[in-house]
């Protein structure tokens, strides 16, 4: 069995489980600034992955709003699909770890092994764990994962992590058709999948900048067109570093019916930082079918 352990305890998020736990639970108790997103079915969630200090609320504040009837958060479903970017450069291009557990201080998470299988066999994906050996962008959020409420019938949910260093748009639009297949497969057997994506936004330029480049991107991204946000991104000059990550999910969007998305939350590292001459941007999204 494979066993992912983390690399980032003690530095992205407390090391410690008490402390870790107490710290999640508080950012989930982070204030929605929005209303109870207005979109059809629910696919999924766009959350940053930087340290719990400067990230943490807008990725809680996005999994903390009320999504239709539910009063307990966006009430994801047990099987859950991560795709996050390759910061390293390491492994295949669209590596889906294929079977295990991913460890936190809080304990284990299951690989979906089904569901990771289903996308290899589909052709664009391969297994691999070389991608996410040290790629910190699904670990940081797996500690939110954990502290959600568990599915109704069901005592926790199984991820089926996928690195995404891919950026030919052709190919990221097959993978979208691949993973639509695998979701409406899983849907079919009474499974509802739901899709995580890991990013954050603009890098590392003054505040006045990264606001006008993230507030461009992010405007694509509600357009839900996956060719409209690539070439925003390189427009812009964007150094959002899930843009691609965004944009498979998007093209298994438009595959599964008609995507629509919302902005719940967003901020910049200036707010916990007080530094605006080199910040990063920070925003959650819900995606959903109409």
């Amino acid at each position: 069995m494979s066993i992912r352990t983390p690399v980032v305890a003690g530095r992205f998020y407390a090391a410690a489980s008490d402390r870790l736990e107490q710290d999640v639970l508080s950012l989930l108790q982070t204030d929605c600034p929005h209303t109870s997103p207005q979109l059809g079915q629910l696919l999924g969630l766009m959350l940053p992955h930087a340290g719990y200090i400067y990230s943490g609320k807008v990725a809680g504040a996005t999994l903390a709003c009320p999504w239709g009837e539910s009063t307990a958060g966006a009430c994801l479903p047990e099987r859950i699909v991560v795709l996050c970017p390759n910061h390293t450069g390491q492994g295949h291009p669209l590596g889906v770890w294929p079977e295990g557990e991913w460890l936190t201080p809080l304990g284990s998470v299951s690989v979906d092994r089904k569901m990771a299988a289903a996308l290899c066999d589909g052709g664009e994906f391969a297994p691999d764990t070389r991608a996410h050996a040290t790629e910190h962008s699904i670990e940081v959020l797996l500690p939110f994962l954990q502290c959600l409420p568990p599915p109704p019938g069901r005592s926790s949910r199984s991820i089926t992590p996928v690195c995404v260093g891919m950026h030919d748009p052709q190919a990221l639009r097959r993978a979208g058709h691949v993973l639509a297949e695998a979701v409406r497969a899983s849907e079919v057997q009474g499974q509802q999948v739901a899709l995580l994506i890991s990013s954050d936004m603009n890098h590392y330029e003054d505040q006045e900048k990264t606001l006008v480049r993230d507030a461009r991107v992010l405007q694509q991204a509600l357009t839900c067109d996956p060719e409209a946000l690539l070439t925003t991104v390189a427009a812009e000059q964007s150094s959002m570093c899930g843009a691609h990550p965004l944009a498979l999910a998007l093209y298994a969007a438009q595959a599964l019916g008609s995507p629509q998305a919302e902005l719940i939350a967003y901020d910049t590292s200036a707010t916990a930082s007080g530094d605006t001459h080199r910040v990063v941007g920070y925003a959650g999204l819900v995606l959903g079918l109409a």
